[in-house]
């Protein structure tokens, strides 16, 4: 009987064997994953503007969607080039490189910007402008990942007006990757994706929008009135557009040809979002049988924060505006793939700090600095101690210990330091006693030391998790809270850890995502490893975060 049961067995074996195998069962995926990255974009801007957001936008990714309330950046400092390769990687500075909008490599001392790549050549756009690529970014992105995952059958694509934006987004493997030429008005690539630009961009570049935005200008959107969340027209925080003798409404000042004014107007957005549907419907992306993916970085909102701070009448009308635009997307969208049938979410790069003139006028302790005349100011006080200028000295090139001062990290030149036999340490203690001497310096740590250990969380982390050993600097500078390295004395700017600059929102909307809303603390690292885990793919190579888990619940 034994053998009789191995006979039939082994008969039944040969017989699946000879059977065809059966039909592979499709994986479930979305059609089209679209992220947006709003830049600059307060965590409190879906809800400061709340009562004024129509229902399509804002309103309906809040309520329809998913909101991970409590998504901070786990890294220093808060940039923009760290943090769309945090959120396309699900990786920190530390491991994905890009540890600022630029560096200095500590073992040779040159400086580069983020994306800067002289190997490759401008497409469609001038040299200035074209000679980029993401060759600086050690890991994979989220768009690398699915390519693997389909043996290249997802299509990538990016844009921005920002080459950084798009560029590390877009991530190593893109289809397309586009970014804005100031000085043509035009969107351009280079020849690290392309040899030409495609029809459909020269066909939208020949239309000039660029051009009829400028000769519109800028007005509100609503009665002057209705702006109930915003400071007067005109207050000392906000700076002036070139042309304009105050930052007053109407913005008309804007001259024929000066594409690069674009920027800070809403109408960069706009022109954005219009790229964005038009490549996706001259591209045929979210039709073939595996997902593709395009990310949109939304950068208007960072050049106006910039230059007027959040309290502005100008920001309340920019996000009026993006709410309408938005709600215009999500609609098209629909009508093209059908309602549910495309994962997106929306986040920042990073937020934005209150001008500090505002704070102080609230009785709020507040500041800035400038890291260039501050830097100046150590490099004499450290190089009159150390005796880099004493007579008979033989004068280098570079003749300061300290080579730079910028994105808060002191670089010291190591290289004079050896020469010279000058002492590294007292060199090190000499700077930290300079400058926790000036006003609105809280620390200065140096990532070799024991004593980071001793840093609060979530400081300790952040600092750590932002150092990059070969392209970050030696010390870096901890501002007190409210105060930052400032280039002006209107508007603002970010790169501190407080929730004001590392506090961003996070929505996922559409297919597979239910309603509800969750305060549980999350990262900005979470945002890959979430989609990746909804996509069913590998998690990019250097990614540290952790899927979020969806909840239904009430929304707002």
């Amino acid at each position: 009987m034994k053998y009789l049961l191995s006979f039939v067995l082994w008969i039944s074996g040969l017989a699946a064997i000879a059977q065809p195998r059966p039909s592979t069962q499709t994986i479930a995926r979305p059609k089209l994953v679209v992220g947006i990255v709003v830049d600059q974009m307060r965590w409190d801007y879906l809800y400061r503007y709340w009562d004024r957001y129509g229902e399509g936008g804002f309103r309906k990714l809040v309520r329809e969607g998913f909101s991970q309330e409590q998504t901070m950046i786990n890294y220093l400092p808060t940039f923009t080039a760290p943090g769309h390769a945090c959120i396309w990687t699900g990786s920190v500075p530390a491991i994905h490189g890009i540890a600022g909008n630029d560096w200095i490599y500590s073992a040779s001392g040159t400086s580069t910007y983020c994306v800067y790549d002289s190997t490759v050549q401008p497409v469609g756009g001038s040299w200035r402008a074209g000679q980029m690529s993401p060759r600086n970014l050690l890991t994979t992105t989220v768009g690398d990942e699915l390519k693997l995952a389909t043996n290249g059958r997802s299509r990538v694509c990016a844009v921005s007006l920002k080459d950084r934006a798009s560029i590390l987004p877009g991530g190593h493997q893109s289809d397309g990757t586009y970014w804005y030429d100031d000085s043509t008005g035009t969107f351009m690539t280079s020849t690290y994706y392309r040899t030409d630009l495609p029809g459909w961009l020269q066909q939208f570049n020949a239309r000039k929008l660029p051009d009829s935005m400028l000769r519109a200008g800028w007005t509100l959107a609503q009665p002057e009135k209705n702006y109930r969340h915003s400071t007067a027209d005109s207050t000392p925080y906000e700076g002036r557009y070139k042309g304009e003798k105050t930052p007053t409404f109407p913005h008309t000042s804007f001259r024929p040809g000066d594409y690069g004014a674009i920027r800070a107007l809403p109408a960069g957005n706009t022109l954005t979002l219009e790229l964005a549907k038009t490549l996706l419907t001259a591209e045929k992306m979210g039709t073939g049988a595996d997902p593709d993916l395009l990310a949109i970085n939304l950068a208007s909102t960072d050049y106006v924060g910039h230059q007027f701070a959040p309290n502005a009448l100008e920001v309340e009308d920019l996000y009026l505006r993006l709410d309408r635009e938005l709600a215009q997307f999500l609609a098209f969208l629909d009508q093209r793939y059908g309602k549910g049938n495309v994962l997106l979410f929306l986040t920042a790069d990073h937020g934005g700090a209150h001008n500090p003139r505002f704070l102080q006028d609230y009785k709020i302790p507040a500041g800035q600095f400038t890291e260039g005349d501050m830097g100046k100011n150590m490099q004499h006080d450290a190089d009159s101690v150390f005796g880099v200028n004493a007579p008979g000295i033989q004068k280098d090139a570079q003749r300061s210990v300290v080579r730079f001062f910028n994105n808060y990290y002191i670089y010291l030149d190591d290289t004079l330091i050896q020469s010279r036999g000058y002492n590294r340490e007292a060199i090190i203690r000499r700077i930290r006693q300079y400058m926790l001497g000036r006003p609105g310096i809280a620390d200065v740590v140096r990532l070799d030391d024991p004593s980071v250990l001793l840093l609060p969380e979530p400081i300790r982390s952040r600092i750590i998790n932002g150092h990059h050993k070969k392209r970050s600097g030696d010390l870096i500078v901890i501002p007190e809270p409210g105060w930052f390295a400032g280039y002006a004395p209107t508007g603002t700017t970010h790169g501190t850890w407080n929730p004001y600059d590392a506090h961003i929102p996070l929505l996922f909307y559409g297919w597979n995502i239910p309603k509800g809303r969750s305060t549980q603390p999350g990262s900005m690292t979470d945002i890959a490893a979430t989609l990746c885990t909804l996509l069913q793919i590998q998690m990019p190579n250097g990614c540290i975060g952790t899927p979020i888990r969806f909840r239904e619940s009430s929304g707002n």
